[in-house]
């Protein structure tokens, strides 16, 4: 999971086409695009590459990021399986977040109950440190609504699925997937027993 802004002064192609959702998606975030992990600045310091900041353009086939090359060993395989069949149809899988630093998820947590208002509405877009997916390498968010799409249909073959409802760019690893499709989606991260610890 992770915090969104907005990407309208963003020409990339990563960004280009991102802020469509996934048609199965039934919920739309309130705001633009899932960027939180973009190299930027904050008031409170600057996270780069190390942290797992993601430039644009940045694929999962590039291992010089920390991002993508500290994610699961397995989810990294099924990834570049996938992007790999995918890029046949001309689908290319830019990673907009993968592994974090814990710092950086602090960070990322502070920043959404600071745009949303309330630890709680936060919680729907941004877990902890100690429960997020991406602390753990577990997870990578997607960067085009044409990989989304893609990974919406074709996912599961790989054992790449989609967790919640809310973030269609938000894919883990079930290897179980493959013989018998992916879990049913937690509407948002309030709903996953992983981040009630």
């Amino acid at each position: 999971m992770l915090i969104h802004q907005s990407l309208a002064s963003s020409s990339s192609p990563a960004a280009s086409s991102s802020s469509t959702a996934s048609p199965s998606s039934p919920a739309q975030p309130p705001v633009d695009t899932p960027h939180g992990d973009r190299r930027r600045a904050d008031h409170e310091g600057v996270f780069g590459e190390a942290d797992g900041a993601v430039p644009d353009g940045v694929t999962v086939f590039d291992d010089g990021y920390p991002a993508v090359a500290r994610l699961d060993p397995d989810l990294l395989r099924a990834v570049r399986e996938a992007a790999t069949d995918a890029a046949d149809l001309g689908v290319t899988f830019y990673v907009n977040s993968g592994w974090r630093s814990p710092e950086r998820q602090n960070q990322l947590l502070r920043e959404a109950v600071s745009k949303y208002g309330s630890e709680e509405e936060a919680a729907r877009w941004v877990a902890t440190a100690d429960t997020s997916p991406h602390v753990s390498g577990d997870a990578v968010d997607m960067g085009q609504a044409n990989a989304m799409a893609w990974l919406s249909e074709h996912g599961a073959e790989y054992g790449l699925c989609q967790i919640y409802s809310n973030e269609p760019w938000h894919y883990e690893l079930r290897p179980e997937a493959v013989d018998h499709s992916c879990p049913r989606m937690y509407a948002d991260p309030t709903h996953d027993p992983r981040m009630q610890q």
